[in-house]
């Protein structure tokens, strides 16, 4: 009898532990933006005065490293950046959030905007290509930013309006830049979410009204 009862007691361990070796297998979600990912439209480029704040993922903006702002994409991704009108490249790192300009799909630092010869003009036609995504990617919701202002209760106003027809808005500081406020409407799973909710805020509000899709990371 201690026999059988032994044997029962090791059959159900031994399948315990395969059920733990199955589930640790699963595996992890897939990158909501893939490598090779691209993107046209304007670059800009920005050095004083956020050279040496703080940029949105925390660390000490360097306008002379080659990074980058996008609104949406994982900080630590690598894009490519294809200058359209005199064919120059240079890779960089995404570190902070904008434009926020409408048209315009990413802020170069100095350094990179130097390297693809855009200084003068400010701007230039560029595509973007994601060529490598960050190891651990940080959870992040989508949201819609609806205004930026340097005073505080215009930005409040303006969220109390946006709160009563949509639900969840807030006010936030942009980060590395003391006493500008952005106004944030919604908070979706998804950016192709958060872009119908930036359809229907531009319908309602009037097609001049900015509505950017940004990433919100969690802290």
């Amino acid at each position: 009898m201690r026999t059988v009862f032994a044997a029962v007691l090791i059959a159900v361990v031994l399948s315990g532990c395969g059920h733990k070796t199955r589930a640790s297998r699963i595996p992890p979600p897939p990158a909501a933006v893939p490598v090779g990912y691209t993107e046209t439209g304007l670059a800009s480029w920005y050095g004083y005065p956020y050279h040496g704040r703080r940029a949105a993922d925390g660390e000490i903006y360097d306008m002379e490293q080659l990074t980058a702002a996008h609104r949406t994409l994982p900080f630590n991704a690598w894009v490519r950046v294809f200058n359209l009108d005199n064919h120059r490249t240079v890779d960089v790192r995404i570190t902070d959030r904008g434009p926020f300009v409408e048209g315009r799909v990413i802020d170069l630092s100095h350094a990179a905007a130097q390297v693809i010869q855009m200084i003068g003009p400010g701007t230039a036609r560029v595509r973007l290509q994601v060529t490598r995504l960050p190891d651990t990617e940080a959870a992040g919701l989508f949201a819609v930013q609806v205004g930026a202002f340097s005073n505080r209760r215009r930005a409040e106003r303006l969220r109390h309006r946006m709160e009563s027809r949509y639900g969840l808005a807030r006010v936030v500081e942009r980060d590395g830049t003391s006493g500008l406020w952005r106004v944030l409407v919604g908070s979706e799973p998804t950016e192709d979410k958060a872009a119908a909710l930036a359809q229907r805020i531009r319908k309602d509000s009037g097609e001049n009204t900015p509505a950017f899709v940004v990433r919100v990371d969690a802290a």
